[in-house]
């Protein structure tokens, strides 16, 4: 034979071996595809039994099988409509140009932009009146020394005008405690431990830590949710804890006590807060030893005198004569029996789990509330003994800018921290699913937050916040932050033209 018909045999055998192979896959994707086609139409003849027998669901007895397709584009319009279809400034509750914002000053990006401001001028928007001669940067005065409780065996010196909200390790994830703890470390702002009690995370990066008491008073209780002087002792007994704030209510759930899902109590959580693991931590409405503002006065007291430390209180303002009988009461007792500071926390401030009436529909926002306390203060001359700190949903510089005009000495901020974080808002807050790993105790979920890289994000986000505020303030003509005063804001007006925030503000209209 020669070497052309073998080697011609050879291809023609090849070729033939290669046509059965082909021919057998195509025959076994064919079988497979038969029976996937065979699977999903018992599947669909399945459902269809299922959604004309069913009686819970009026949509898929009507129209079975296509029916169930509502529910589940109803759970992907969210994520669609964020990034695709919403303009930048109409989400709820931040848009995308405020989430992008914090996520780039947390970068320490440029905080320049070009061309112009994309800022529709809404009624009500705040413009702020700059003056025509502004302060020098280089002419800046030594800031004054500002002191909470300086009657207290151990007055706070604040190392920041801008902290860290109250956020309780439960709430978040334990990886992102410890970013805020040592992001708060580096800023020389404070981190408040929400009212879940005081974690080794708190403590973790030697920041300063202000220790909420709310109403369950985990940390400090007895089995009967009442205050237990020794384990308040020797808890602030911590050098690293500065204050201890108690909570009375939470804008976005006034008149409801916190409530961590079961779900998110674990064995260690559990621990720390004195209860039972994997049952919902339910705290009461109120404090059960408060039940007036003299029993508040005579907590604030105790509060004060067993942990030496500053102690305030913070609410969501609703009805003005509670508080109005509580100033009256400190003017009969004395100043000194006023809490050394007040933080007004907005009714449209946020939660890790809140009831939806509550959420919508109760409490003042902070834009009412804050001038409305800082008034009544005034009027009742405790101003200058008591401090003001404002509290919900003050993410951007212009925001806190805002805050020191309508009366702040601080603001506090929990969910700009968040998105400094990592937050996406992704709304899954309570269902321990979080896929930033910060409100979820899901390790896998948790194993994508590096707490050392969000440190230095948390701490970018302060530095850049409190630069651009005293870019405004210096802008108004003032040398400070806290030098901002109502005359320094103008309001929009349904009319297009701006208005001194003083000429708008009607302190009569919550009376």
């Amino acid at each position: 034979m020669t070497p052309y018909l073998f080697f011609a045999g050879t291809e023609s055998s090849m070729m033939a071996e290669f046509g059965g192979l082909a021919m057998s896959g195509l025959n076994l994707l064919g079988s497979l595809f038969l029976f996937i086609v065979g699977l999903a139409m018992l599947a669909a003849i399945i459902m269809f039994v299922i959604d004309v027998t069913q009686s819970r669901s009026a949509i898929r007895r009507n129209y079975p099988v296509i029916g169930r397709f509502r529910t589940l584009f109803s759970h992907l319009g969210e994520f669609f409509r964020q990034y695709f279809f919403a303009l930048d400034r109409e989400e709820m509750p931040f848009n995308r140009a405020e989430r992008q914002w914090v996520d780039h000053v947390s970068e320490d990006g440029s905080d320049v932009v070009p061309f112009g401001s994309t800022k529709i001028l809404d009624p009500g928007t705040p413009i702020f009146a700059n003056g025509l001669f502004p302060t020098l940067d280089d002419d800046m005065p030594p800031k004054p020394d500002f002191i909470i409780g300086p009657n207290t065996r151990k007055p706070y010196h604040p190392g920041s005008l801008f902290n860290i909200s109250a956020m309780s390790y439960g709430s978040l994830s334990k990886p992102a405690v410890q970013a805020l703890s040592h992001g708060a470390a580096l800023a020389r702002c404070f981190l408040n431990t929400g009212e879940g009690g005081v974690s080794p995370y708190h403590l973790e990066g030697g920041c300063d830590v202000v220790y909420q008491l709310g109403t369950a008073k985990f940390g400090a209780r007895n089995e009967d949710a009442t205050l237990n002087d020794e384990k308040l002792k020797k808890l602030c007994e911590n050098p690293h804890i500065k204050m201890v704030e108690i909570k009375l209510s939470q804008g976005a759930k006034p008149g409801k006590g916190g409530i961590l899902p079961g779900k998110k109590v674990s064995a260690e959580i559990a621990d720390i807060r004195g209860i039972e693991e994997g049952k919902s931590a339910l705290s009461p409405n109120r404090h059960v030893d408060v039940a007036n503002v003299e029993e508040l006065l005579d907590l604030i007291h105790r509060v004060r005198e067993t942990s030496g430390l500053p102690t305030g209180i913070k609410l969501c303002v609703g009805q003005t004569k509670p508080i109005i009988d509580l100033l009256k009461a400190i003017k009969s007792r004395g100043d000194d029996s006023a809490p050394d500071y007040i933080v007004v926390d907005g009714g449209d401030g946020g939660t890790g789990a809140a009831p939806l009436p509550l959420i919508d529909n109760t409490g003042l926002t902070v834009r009412e509330s804050l001038p409305l306390m800082d008034d009544l203060l005034n009027e009742y001359g405790l101003r200058d003994r008591v401090k003001l700190i404002a509290s919900g949903k003050l993410i951007t510089s212009a925001d806190v800018a805002w805050a020191f005009c309508a009366g702040a000495d601080m603001v506090n901020n929990a969910r700009g921290f968040m998105f400094a974080l990592g937050c996406i808002q992704a709304l899954k807050c309570d269902k321990n699913t979080c896929p930033t790993g910060i409100t979820t105790h899901n390790p896998r979920l948790q194993r994508g937050l590096n707490p050392a890289n969000k440190a230095v994000r948390v701490h970018n986000y302060v530095k850049n916040i409190i630069k651009e505020v005293e870019i405004i303030a210096h802008a108004c003509g003032v040398d400070e932050p806290r030098d901002l005063k109502r005359e320094h804001l103008l309001i929009v007006q349904s009319s297009g033209r701006s208005v001194p925030f003083d000429q708008v503000w009607d302190r009569s209209k919550y009376m």
